[in-house]
């Protein structure tokens, strides 16, 4: 049977997006995909201007297969290459590569609209279900512009399939360090608030499952909220209150679990391979260690969906956008474990 198809958004038109998808699916640069990723249809979701724009930069020539109707490239006897659908309302965007528009983010709104119609309805007859998504950069804020009022790309995702913002968790990883976080981007303040034994729990499931389906060994260590992990009590309670209780709860149900630990020190060991995974409290907790060993080929993975979603772990990058500059891991990696998720296999 052939690979099942893999959906791609372009993102913000004007950002890094559109040249990632051109240098990286067309010539010699796609050596770092595994050999598999070249027997299945990749569908890529966005404005056909977008990628014009950038291979005019480059001198290249179109790579796709444009198509009026998704189910073309979706179809059980579709070749596998690189197809585009450009989603109605596309076509009149104003592609001003490194500036932030309405635009972009019109483009990159409607592109992951269109993805979650295609991931969530039944398959037509004669389809291939896709399974996966993976999500080139989009500007918040354009995004907001445009019309969308959420927070960004996981959330809208969870909505979209019917799950709350606390029901999914975000994951970041590369060959080394894998992390996930209980609290995404409130302000630090709220922090404490928003970690309860419940969303603890949560993520250490989400998080456990994943690190058994790309193969991890080791436990999930849980780092604590307050430095020290709260020196039993001295500094915080939320290690012995909230999170203690949700490791044992983890344990209990048969997960490989260690914690809470010190931040500082778990994170050494970490990096050693001595854990499958670690769960950090809140953002900078966890991701700037990982950004310290994984800056340029960590990939984020929305772990709770109904559907597989990986994405590459920088923004739209305006400001090199066109230039040829950015680099290729993170958008590699993030295609690399989608066809790893998808398929159960390196």
């Amino acid at each position: 049977m052939r690979a099942e198809p893999l959906l791609i958004t372009l993102g913000d038109a004007n950002g890094l997006g559109p040249e990632l998808a051109c240098r990286l699916l067309s010539g010699p640069q796609a050596a770092p995909l595994p050999a598999h990723l070249m027997g299945r249809a990749l569908l890529l979701l966005g404005a056909e201007a977008s990628l014009r724009a950038h291979l005019s930069f480059a001198g290249g020539t179109p790579f796709w297969t444009r198509v009026d109707d998704p189910a073309r490239a979706l179809a059980a006897d579709a070749a596998p290459g690189v197809y585009l659908y450009e989603p109605p309302g596309l076509a009149d965007i104003r592609v001003q590569v490194g500036q932030a528009t309405p635009d972009g983010g019109r483009a990159a709104g409607v592109a992951l609209a269109t993805a979650c119609d295609l991931l969530l309805a039944p398959a037509p007859a004669g389809a291939r279900f896709p399974r996966a998504l993976v999500t080139l950069p989009l500007h918040k804020a354009m995004l907001h512009a445009a019309g969308y009022d959420v927070p960004g790309h996981t959330e809208y995702l969870a909505r979209r399939a019917g799950l709350g913002d606390d029901e999914v968790c975000m994951h970041l990883g590369g060959d080394v360090l894998r992390v996930s976080l209980v609290t995404t981007h409130p302000p630090l303040r709220e922090v404490p608030g928003l970690i309860t034994r419940q969303r603890v729990l949560h993520c250490l499931r989400l998080t456990a499952a994943h690190a058994r389906a790309i193969g991890a060994d080791g436990p999930v260590a849980v780092c604590g909220l307050n430095p020290h992990a709260g020196e039993s009590g001295r500094i915080g309670r939320e290690e012995i209150e909230v999170i203690a209780p949700a490791v044992a709860d983890a344990v209990a149900e048969g997960f490989q679990v260690i914690g809470p630990l010190p931040a500082d020190t778990l994170f050494v060991k970490a990096a050693r391979g001595a854990y499958a995974a670690v769960l950090a409290m809140y953002h900078d907790q966890g991701l700037a260690p990982l950004k310290m060993l994984h800056f340029s080929d960590a990939v984020n993975v929305t772990l709770g969906l109904p559907f597989v979603r990986t994405s590459v772990d920088h923004g739209t990058g305006f400001d090199i956008a066109g230039t040829g500059a950015a680099d290729l891991g993170s958008f590699a990696a993030a295609l690399r474990l989608a066809c790893t998720l998808c398929d159960g296999k390196d």
